[in-house]
């Protein structure tokens, strides 16, 4: 992008007026040398691609330089950042100043200034940049700096950030609500004169009020309707065509039109239609802003609400929820289980996977007394931590979304909202155009007004706010029957499977009642080295032989492992002991029963086996009245000691699976969805994680443990599972109820679009009925949604 200095008139970074500035450089000017510094940063990194984004993305540098020297005081950068270690650093940063593509272009490409810095993601909506660098290399204070020099300057704040944000994005659109009415109420007063008739003494005043009214109007279209044409112009750069358009391109008409009738004497303008369109339109995403902001509140508490820790008080273990997880509470994370918050480990071997939070897979070594942040997994033995700092569900929430575990788009369902909004816009500017062309010819004057009147009846709001409304009170349902899920489009996804597929052992069955013999008679040296060793395992088994055993001291162990469904082994105390199945073993001699066996090999001696009757979850016979809707799969890590009760509920052989591996079961997974099917599958998450994230529906089951799974889409806690037919029915209701508030929203914009081509529809009273539009499909499916949770008998 080449400009004349000699005609440049704005500064190239900011767009500020120059106002005679001396500093140039490249041919280009500035408005002060913070301007020209950025510019010169990006043009060094070879980032001038930054400027091809839009025209003027940066922020005015001509500010007081910040001090960041306290950014090199330890306590401080402990607060800040999100997860460290003895090369790597992650931190989320908020940056106000993100308003368009340019910014988060040049933001997520920083590694190319420094390579210090791997990774850099922006959130638009939050305005929160996550960076993930070297402090070796870099610092944290240089990271700031360097987003300070390239004009995108962080607000840190150890407090609630997140509150802090919304509360002054909500100010600033209260600060423009209050203009447009302010300037509406003036405008409004000075045409009452119009509409009642002016007498001959009065006409003088005729051309003062279109004056005072063009003046009031300034302020709503360059103040309160701003974000309409930055965001409508940013998107046509892009080459999307948002709802935001036809309501940019309303305003503008409405204001030129304005501008004419008053200037050339011709008529009163339409200053009052205006300024009531933008004052409503801003009221209503008032409204919607506010709704959203809760919804986005509850999920960061609710996505978690069902995992909970096992806290260690008076030598006993006891789960509670996360929620309720207090600083210098003592707690045990078992094999595989993700740690909630940042603590310091008190005992074990941590060997954590950092890489829900780094992307790197390579466990990381933690020594007694070292710092574990929250996010990581346990990877060997079970630990003890002491809580160092509150659970941050906004952090989990963060780590449940993040990249490294997302869906494969081959996955992802579109929603029905995706597939017919993007149509809505095109439709509505050919109605307006095709209005306006038919006019002109013999009605100059109609033309325009049916062609605005067009654009303001056919408001998007409510069409658009159909979708989220509806799934926001069915996700505030599903919350309250302990169906967690991950966000609005999981429930289109739930209402179009057909195929649900379910583990056994954790998911069909629970260990918490589970009838346990012991075939062997242990001496109480063997008793508390399997206890020692078992007691690491978060797997149902495990635990119960736990409870078998009685209550022992944990010896010290070494060497721990655990293969996914097949068993633990372990050096406890000099010892090497093995518990699980036969083929773990390698015990080729053993038969199989009608029972659960596992087995105890310690030291190479075979010393016995436990014996499980697996007792099922209460309701499980309820589930199945799905069929012959719904196609059921048993895919299961065990062996088949059980298929003949499992043929009860399964049917033939062909629908239950046994003995296969976690990536068996997603093949399987895999093979049904070749076929067609819609898949949900329902696991323990212990073993199941491939399967999850394969399937087009993932759900995670849990009991009172922390079995966090990245790769699910929802967490059902396993009281709730004899409630699936309820979920399934209430969730094709939720996909009913946003077609029916479609079509209330079609039904209005097409009575309105009918009078509105006529060219005798009032943009005023238009610019009234569109607000209304949006209070009915809010109230519609608040009420339509109750109606169906009712009579699911999900309230």
């Amino acid at each position: 992008m080449i400009i004349d200095a000699l005609t440049q008139s704005t500064c190239y970074h900011c767009g500020e007026d120059l106002a005679g500035s001396n500093y140039v450089l490249d041919e280009k000017k500035f408005c002060c040398a913070g301007c020209k510094g950025v510019y010169q940063v990006l043009s060094e990194s070879g980032l001038c691609n930054y400027y091809n984004y839009n025209n003027h993305p940066g922020a005015n540098r001509a500010v007081i330089d910040k001090r960041f020297e306290y950014l090199d005081e330890p306590t401080i950068i402990n607060d800040l950042i999100d997860y460290t270690d003895d090369k790597l650093t992650v931190v989320t940063l908020y940056i106000p100043y993100i308003h368009c593509s340019s910014c988060i272009w040049l933001l997520e490409n920083l590694n190319r200034i420094n390579p210090a810095i791997s990774y850099s993601r922006t959130d638009f909506l939050k305005k929160q940049l996550n960076v993930r660098f070297n402090h070796q290399e870099v610092s944290l204070r240089q990271v700031v700096e360097l987003l300070y020099d390239i004009g995108y300057e962080p607000l840190i704040n150890l407090q609630d950030i997140v509150k802090k944000q919304t509360t002054g994005q909500k100010s600033n659109l209260v600060k423009r609500i209050a203009v447009a009415g302010f300037c509406f109420g003036n405008v409004m007063l000075l045409s009452f004169p119009e509409y009642l008739g002016l007498s001959g003494y009065e006409e003088t005043f005729r051309q003062f009020f279109g004056w005072l009214n063009i003046l009031f109007s300034l302020p709503v279209v360059f103040y309160s309707g701003t974000e309409y044409f930055a965001s409508a112009w940013n998107n046509l750069r892009n080459k999307v065509l948002n709802i935001d358009f036809p309501l940019a391109l309303g305003i503008a008409v409405l204001f030129i039109r304005t501008l004419a009738e008053i200037l050339t004497h011709s008529g009163p303008g339409f200053a009052d239609t205006l300024c009531g369109l933008v004052f409503f339109l801003l009221v209503g995403k008032f409204v919607q802003q506010k709704t959203y902001y809760h919804i986005s509140f509850e999920r960061d508490y609710r996505s978690f609400f069902p995992v909970a820790v096992q806290v260690i008080e008076e030598e006993k273990e006891k789960p509670v929820p996360l929620s309720e997880l207090k600083v210098g509470q003592r707690m045990r994370v078992r094999h595989n289980e993700i740690i909630p918050a940042d603590a310091i480990l008190l005992q074990g071997e941590a060997l954590i996977d950092f890489s829900f939070v780094t992307g790197e897979s390579v466990p990381v070594h933690k020594t007694l007394g070292e710092v574990v942040f929250a996010g990581g997994r346990q990877t060997g033995e079970a630990l003890e931590l002491e809580v160092i700092k509150p659970v941050s569900q906004s952090y989990l929430t963060q780590l449940w979304n993040n990249e490294a575990f997302t869906r494969n788009e081959q996955n992802r369902m579109q929603t029905f909202n995706e597939r017919v909004s993007k149509y809505f816009s095109i439709v509505l500017l050919l109605i307006a155009f095709g209005s306006l062309l038919f006019w002109l010819p013999t009605n100059f004057t109609k033309g325009i007004s049916a062609f605005t009147a067009v654009l303001i009846v056919a408001c998007p709001c409510a069409l658009a706010l159909s979708t989220p409304f509806t799934m926001s009170a069915v996700l505030s349902i599903f919350d309250r029957n302990l169906f967690y899920l991950k966000n609005t489009a999981v429930v289109e996804q739930l209402a179009r499977i057909d195929t649900v597929v379910l583990d056994k052992t954790g998911t069909i069955t629970t260990g918490e009642n589970a009838v346990a013999e012991q075939q062997a008679k242990f001496t109480d040296t063997e008793k508390q080295m399997v206890y020692s060793l078992c007691s690491n395992s978060g797997h149902p088994l495990s635990r119960q032989i736990c409870r078998l055993m009685g209550s022992y001291n944990r010896l010290s162990l070494s060497s721990y492992q655990e293969v996914p469904g097949k068993g633990l082994s372990a050096c406890v105390n000099g010892h090497e002991v093995k518990v699980g199945s036969a083929s773990f073993m390698q015990l080729k001699h053993l038969t199989t029963g009608k029972y659960t066996e596992v087995h105890v090999v310690i030291d190479d001696v075979y010393c016995g086996s436990f014996r499980f009757k697996q007792s099922l979850r209460a309701g499980l016979s309820d589930i199945f009245k799905l069929r012959p809707k719904y196609q059921f799969y048993l895919l299961s890590g065990d062996q088949d000691h059980e298929r003949e009760e499992m043929a009860a509920y399964f049917g033939p052989l062909g629908f239950m699976h046994f003995s296969k591996s976690p990536q068996q079961k997603l093949d399987h997974i895999k093979s049904w969805q070749l076929t067609g099917r819609k898949v949900m599958m329902i696991g323990d998450g212990l073993n199941d994680s491939g399967a999850l994230k394969q399937s087009d529906l993932g759900v995670a089951i849990t009991d009172n443990v922390n079995n966090f799974s990245p790769g699910s889409d929802a967490i059902l806690d396993g009281r709730s599972l004899s409630k699936l037919p309820a979920f399934f029915g209430f969730a094709k209701d939720g996909v009913k109820i946003i077609h029916i508030s479609f079509g209330i929203s079609l039904t209005y914009n097409l009575l309105g679009l009918s009078y509105a081509v006529t060219g005798s529809l009032s943009p005023l009273i238009a610019a009234i009925l569109m607000p209304l539009s949006t209070a009915t499909i809010i109230s519609f499916t608040s009420i339509a949604t109750r109606v169906a949770a009712k009579k699911r008998q999900l309230l």
